[in-house]
């Protein structure tokens, strides 16, 4: 056996596995986010395009963690970005991304317990960073459904 067939088995663990799709959901939420940014219409379309375009650069930045943290595993970063729905007015694109924070929520809490279960005490710290970044998104947009009639 090779030395890269050996990195390729070392890589393909569960949490590598389960970290490039994290990967492929952030890269999902940075082409949503861009989407809605360039496409929400109505009255109130700069503070909403601006509130989305600021939800980029978190969504970038647990991007480029989970790339260096999957390489530094051994693994390879993916490319592939996950089919991203339309939505037709800001309503129902807040709607969206609530449904899809609390998806985030759930994940990166169930590979922070994957990562001390291994052993990464860095990794399961970062993922709970990421928890509360993606918290706070969820928050922000439910206080914006609140009186939303």
């Amino acid at each position: 056996m090779d030395a890269t067939t050996t990195t390729k088995t070392a890589a393909s663990t569960p949490l590598v596995n389960a970290l490039n799709e994290d990967l492929r959901r952030e890269f999902q939420a940075i082409v949503r986010y861009t989407q809605f940014a360039g496409s929400v219409q109505g009255p109130h379309r700069p503070q909403f395009a601006e509130l989305f375009r600021r939800e980029i650069a978190d969504e970038m930045r647990h991007a480029h963690f989970l790339a260096d943290k999957i390489a530094a595993l051994g693994g390879e970063p993916t490319t592939l970005v996950p089919p991203i729905d339309t939505a037709h007015g800001a309503r129902e694109m807040l709607e969206m991304l609530v449904a899809a924070e609390r998806e985030d929520i759930e994940a990166y809490t169930r590979r922070a317990r994957e990562a001390e279960q291994a052993g990464d005490v860095g990794l399961r710290v970062q993922l709970e960073n990421m928890v509360l970044d993606e918290t706070r998104h969820l928050e922000e947009f439910r206080k914006i459904l609140a009186e939303w009639h």
